[in-house]
């Protein structure tokens, strides 16, 4: 059976700059792979219908893993809502995710819900890994650099 994943947190940033995030490949790579993973985009058209590739690879072992996935919904600023798709068969079947924006008064609230995560994929690996993730965008977006 499939995981869901739900995650709320609130950055000292604005949705703007959060949005940002999500959509420029250089920033992904900076923040999006969790601890002892890089990043490589191959492909990403940010805009809706439009798709994106990337990979992930263990720093320790060489592993990599690839996915890519379709742009459903941009609402700028507040609303992202794409698919994802490992290449490996053992991960099979697609993962919906939508990242929601909102201003509030120190910043910005920011919900991830990832739905029909692969059995394949512990739940708790998932929450580990976003954390981790999160907690880099945190770093890259809350920069205040002049």
């Amino acid at each position: 059976m499939a995981n869901s994943i739900t995650l709320h947190r609130v950055f000292r940033a604005t949705p703007e700059k959060i949005y940002r995030a999500f959509l420029d490949s250089d920033a992904l790579v900076k923040w999006l792979p969790p601890n002892g993973f890089t990043a490589r985009v191959h492909q990403l058209d940010a805009k809706v219908g439009g798709t994106y590739k990337m990979s992930f690879s263990n720093f320790s072992t060489g592993q990599t893993h690839s996915f890519g996935g379709t742009y459903l919904e941009l609402v700028p600023h507040e609303r992202i809502r794409y698919t994802d798709a490992f290449d490996d068969p053992q991960l099979a079947g697609e993962i919906q995710t939508t990242i929601t924006l909102r201003r509030v008064s120190c910043g910005t609230e920011l919900n991830v819900v990832q739905e029909a995560v692969p059995a394949a994929i512990p739940a708790e690996a998932c929450y580990l890994g976003w954390q981790e993730s999160l907690e880099l965008l945190k770093m890259l977006v809350e920069a205040d650099i002049p």
